[in-house]
């Protein structure tokens, strides 16, 4: 082979190679369905992009959807929303559903929206179809003690100017239970919240509940209530079984106290009659100091005896007659 060919073929392959490479790290398609768009981005961008490990669809694709769109966006801004680690596709999606709803959204609140976390798309959504939040049951108990549960429905429309850094859902369903429950437990009479229900939404509504929160209440909406348990009774009855608890307690101890004192009293009356026998057992020493002293004659001694042997037979006597009478 002549080394002209050879150099035609050594040529054609180093092109061919040459090409591959080239739509292979440019995005040559890319490149022409933006022009073809009218989205002038020269291939060089496109090639940056590629260095800055940035996906080229990922910026091109939501910039000629912005431009068809009308909107004024460039390269820079979707590739710097992008590197911050935003969702560019959904930032120019939710600026076109503005643009259409007539919302004044500029992309700087679109993409701070975005890199907070919430779903900017979604939101613009919510402010033009608003979103139904219904609570749980939500107990609260009026002044005569009866239980009323409540569940409302919460209309809410998402405020633009507070989604960053606004509260959630959870502070509205947790601000209206709050709300429901003071509303119900400064009534009087629990009747009177069954005849009125809307009384509980004009009052919670009229609170300013959504101040602070990322959303807009337009109408809170009581859809169902009932009756729960009678709390009021059920305290009367627990303080009751406590005061009686109490009362059963403090009659114990009275009465320990009694048996304590009895027994005392027992104690004290077997002590004096100890001192009377230790005192019965000086008598006879005494009389016997008396004989021998000659203070005590020998007839007083008989006289004493006798005494005592009188009041020992009448002490048998009147036991005899004390058993009779018993008998009969």
């Amino acid at each position: 082979m002549e080394p002209g060919s050879l150099l035609v073929l050594l040529a054609i392959a180093v092109g061919i190679i040459f090409l591959a490479i080239l739509f292979t790290f440019v995005p040559v398609m890319l490149w022409i369905s933006a022009l073809a768009a009218g989205v002038r981005v020269g291939i060089f961008t496109l090639i940056g992009m590629r260095l800055r490990r940035v996906i080229p669809s990922r910026v091109i694709n939501p910039l000629i959807k912005a431009v068809k769109a009308g909107l004024d966006v460039n390269t820079n801004q979707l590739e710097s929303h992008y590197l911050a680690g935003g969702n560019v596709d959904r930032v120019i999606n939710s600026l076109i559903a503005a643009q259409r709803a007539n919302i004044e959204l500029t992309f700087e609140r679109s993409a701070a929206i975005d890199l907070a976390g919430r779903d900017v798309l979604e939101a613009v959504q919510m402010s033009v179809n608003p979103k139904v939040i219904e609570t749980p049951f939500i107990a609260g108990v009026a002044m005569d003690g009866i239980e009323v549960k409540a569940k409302a429905r919460i209309t809410v429309r998402a405020n633009i100017e507070r989604l960053v850094g606004g509260a959630g859902e959870e502070t509205i369903i947790a601000r209206v239970g709050e709300g429901i429950v003071s509303t119900i437990g400064s009534q009087h009479d629990h009747k009177r919240v069954l005849e009125n229900p809307d009384m509980i939404s004009q009052t919670v509504l009229s609170k300013g509940l959504d101040a602070g929160t990322a959303f807009e209440i337009l109408s809170i909406d009581i859809a169902d209530i009932d009756i729960g348990k009678n709390i009021g009774a059920a305290l009367q009855i627990d303080q009751a079984e406590a005061d009686k608890n109490i009362a059963q307690a403090k009659a114990e101890e009275r009465r320990a106290m009694a048996v304590a004192h009895e027994q005392e009293m027992r104690a004290r009356v077997e002590e004096m009659r100890a001192k009377v026998v230790e005192a019965e057992a000086t008598v006879p020493l005494a009389m016997a100091e008396a004989l021998k002293s000659g203070k005590l004659g020998v007839m007083d001694y008989m006289n004493i005896q006798n005494i005592s042997a009188d009041t020992d037979m009448r002490d048998s006597i009147g036991k005899l007659s004390d058993e009779d009478d018993t008998k009969k």
